[in-house]
């Protein structure tokens, strides 16, 4: 895996990059618009699928199906199930052309079985529940039995699977569009976005074809704008932030070398087998947006303009951050968790107080409960410093899952009971901040903070009406903290 940020330009807005804010902004109003209505719809289906006799009757089946068929990813399917990720198998069976044919022949729950009649009964109820297709419509179709729609070429690039994916693709849209546009018009920018994009689909159509699945989103036209930056730019050194597999850093160097190198990327990825991202739209772009690009040099009299800013070293962070989100995101939607597991890692410890950011990392770490991750990951959790009530909610439950599954028990060092008692004491979570300040007092009964944990706690039940729970605790509190404010509160110390 390898990708390269320019660092060494910035748009100037004396001439500000109109059409590539017209293009983000396009995607965006097709993916929180019709595309968002469309996924809510699905969303209440599914959650009517979960809860009705469905999953019984149909996972199972599905999972055997990968098993009998040799798909490469059955093991991973089975690691699903253990961990009761249904809604992940739901939406990897709807993915499944082959098996969803032979679901609604009825192959998979047929006539002679005892449950036929409650499952074709929970199945019209579930379907329909779904929204008219949207997304599946204009999507590119890779199926053998796909009509021909050469419009999907073109609408494909303007749909997405999910907001990393959108947010992903329009944070290099961005960062190689402004440029480009710059030296290009907006008018020939324009025309060779969707050229670009048109390209991506015709590779990818021909490499993917019969192999089932939808290609969407807007990667395929950014790496023609990629293809065109390297063109442009040509020899002239450019600074760029890479990544390869677990290595980053920093360089400087021609921007055409870049070209060969994300060409050969994307080739690699592809032969490796990586089905959840279209390496070969990839390629396409790239393949067409340098053709554009040196076309373009070539018949034009007058040099293009190539802009060069410097750009602020202290956004840099926040590139990093973002670049590492949006991998992990890519990762997750081709099953790929525990790569993505590395990515949010790596997004964690550049975000230590992000709550998306080490939710999304602890939820992928679920998988593993006895890896460092989640442990780490539930670490970063506790030590949250928000008081806002969702910060303690999620940490409370973040603890009870935490408590549930690790493996092969909880790691919780006295500093962080004594943060998490006095947090949940807040949140009135009496009985789990009582259990941590007794857990607390039995492994570390010298901690310097242990009165003062006991005396919010009894301060806080006090002040909720949890008069009895609040006295329960004051000869202990006495022998603590006898100087604790709380005793002298009036009507506590009896």
């Amino acid at each position: 895996m390898f990708y390269a940020i320019p660092l060494d330009s910035r748009p100037t807005w004396r001439n500000p990059p109109w059409m590539t804010v017209l293009l983000i902004l396009i995607n965006m109003a097709v993916f929180w618009g019709p595309q968002r209505t469309e996924e809510a719809a699905q969303e209440r289906a599914a959650a009517y699928y979960l809860q009705s006799p469905l999953p019984a009757l149909e996972i199972p089946p599905f999972i055997a199906w990968l098993d009998d068929t040799g798909h490469k990813d059955a093991a991973k399917a089975h690691k699903l199930q253990k961990a009761g990720a249904r809604q992940y198998l739901l939406r990897w069976m709807e993915s499944e052309t082959v098996f969803q044919k032979r679901l609604h022949a009825g192959l998979v729950v047929p006539q002679s079985a005892p449950q036929h009649a409650q499952w074709q009964e929970a199945r019209a109820h579930y379907e329909a529940l779904q929204p008219p297709p949207f997304t599946e419509r204009w999507a590119q179709d890779y199926n053998a039995d796909a009509p021909w729609r050469p419009i999907t070429w073109l609408t494909a690039t303007f749909l997405h699977g999910s907001t990393g994916h959108l947010l992903g693709n329009m944070v290099f849209l961005f960062l190689f569009g402004f440029s480009v546009e710059l030296a290009l018009g907006r008018r020939l920018y324009l025309a060779y976005y969707l050229l670009g994009g048109i390209g991506a689909s015709l590779l990818a159509g021909w490499a993917y074809a019969g192999m089932g699945g939808y290609g969407l989103g807007a990667s395929g036209a950014v790496s023609a704008l990629m293809g065109m930056y390297a063109v442009l730019y040509r020899l002239r050194r450019v600074r760029f932030f890479y990544q390869l597999f677990f290595y980053f850093n920093y360089v400087t160097a021609p921007a055409l070398l870049l070209l060969p190198a994300w060409m050969l990327n994307e080739l690699l990825q592809h032969w490796l087998g990586g089905r959840g991202v279209a390496y070969m739209a990839h390629l396409g772009g790239l393949i067409a947006g340098a053709g554009l690009m040196a076309l373009t040099m070539a018949v034009r009299r007058k040099p293009l303009e190539v802009p060069i800013t410097p750009v602020r070293t202290d956004h840099q962070e926040d590139l990093d951050f973002q670049a590492h989100v949006a991998r992990a995101r890519q990762l997750a939607q081709g099953l790929k968790f525990e790569q993505a597991l590395a990515q949010w890692r790596a997004a964690a410890q550049l975000r230590p107080q992000d709550r998306p950011t080490l939710e999304a990392w602890f939820s992928t770490a679920q998988l593993w409960p006895e890896g460092e991750d989640f442990h780490r990951a539930a670490r970063r959790i506790f030590q949250l410093q928000a008081h806002d009530a969702d910060t303690l909610a999620f940490q409370h439950t973040a603890f009870r899952t935490y408590l549930d599954k690790a493996r092969p028990g909880a790691r919780l060092q006295p500093d962080v009971m004594a943060h998490l008692a006095r947090r949940f004491a807040r949140a009135q979570q009496w009985g789990d901040a009582e259990r941590l300040f007794k857990a607390l007092h039995q492994t570390a009964p010298t901690h310097p903070l242990l009165g003062e944990t006991l005396g919010l706690l009894v301060a806080a039940q006090w002040h909720a009406g949890q008069h009895e729970r609040a006295a329960a605790w004051l000869p202990q509190l006495r022998t603590l903290a006898p100087d604790s404010p709380v005793l002298r509160t009036p009507g506590l110390a009896r």
